[in-house]
């Protein structure tokens, strides 16, 4: 089956002002990308977002939240529910980022909550897997990837709403990259998981992202792998040249 590439940029808590967030967008206006070839969506910090959507728009790109709070509306100080990013028309969240599980205590049991409450309410995920150092030295990678995995499934109803993000967390900004053949052998073994688990016609449509210290010199060997349907970039997405990855998966 032929997936649509799809690329994300999460900025993480970058750039420090506003205005750098827009002279970026400006930025990218430069070089632009066939909207029916590729998807791009974009996360900026929580504080910028309502900012720099309409920019964003303008360019073809749908925003994201980084997060989304596992809760309905009420006392929850700090959070945000998936009916607000509805009634913000903040089409998608990204949920599972090794950063929220290892810095800020998130659970499997969290992220099947919050996937839950995404699915109910319509909001398109992100969903991110991925190993430690030790796990992969170990050859506990699978292992891994299938737990986070087996959390959230019971929990989706509409796969259209589903991307997987798989990042092996010992290249999440260290500048080590997996191979393309490292990156391909576990994608391949996410997609056969997934057949097993929760059917072919699934497993064959569903789009799994790379991410991991992606740059434009190693994106196009790593989007030629059959199994790699695109990439969750971060420092890079924080760059003009971003747009350099997004043409590279187009092709």
């Amino acid at each position: 089956m032929s997936r649509k590439p799809i690329v994300g940029g999460n900025w993480k808590c970058n750039p420090a002002k506003l205005a750098d967030a827009k002279a970026l967008i400006e930025a990218w206006q430069s070089k632009s990308f066939n909207k029916e070839k590729v998807d791009v969506v974009v996360a900026p910090t929580a504080l910028h977002l309502g900012s720099i959507k309409t920019s964003l728009e303008g360019l073809g790109i749908e925003a994201s939240t980084q997060n989304v709070g596992k809760n309905d509306m009420g006392a929850f100080t700090g959070e945000w529910t998936a009916a607000h990013l509805v009634d913000m028309a903040v089409p998608w969240a990204i949920i599972g980022h090794s950063e929220r599980r290892s810095k800020y205590g998130e659970t499997d049991e969290d992220t099947a909550v919050k996937v839950e409450m995404c699915q109910a309410a319509g909001v398109k995920v992100i969903f991110c897997i991925g190993e430690l150092l030790e796990e992969r030295e170990a050859g506990k990678t699978d292992e891994v990837n299938k737990r986070q995995l087996a959390a959230v499934l019971p929990k989706i109803t509409n796969w259209d709403l589903i991307v997987i993000a798989y990042e092996p967390v010992w290249a999440i900004g260290t500048g080590k990259v997996a191979t393309p053949e490292q990156a391909e052998e576990t994608q391949a073994a996410i997609r056969a998981y997934l057949k097993e688990a929760v059917g072919a016609e699934v497993a064959d449509k569903v789009r799994i992202q790379y991410g991991g210290s992606v740059t434009p010199e190693n994106c196009a060997d790593l989007i030629a792998k059959p199994n790699i349907d695109g990439f969750l970039v971060g420092g890079a997405s924080l760059k003009p040249t971003f747009m350099d990855i997004v043409t590279a998966c187009q092709s």
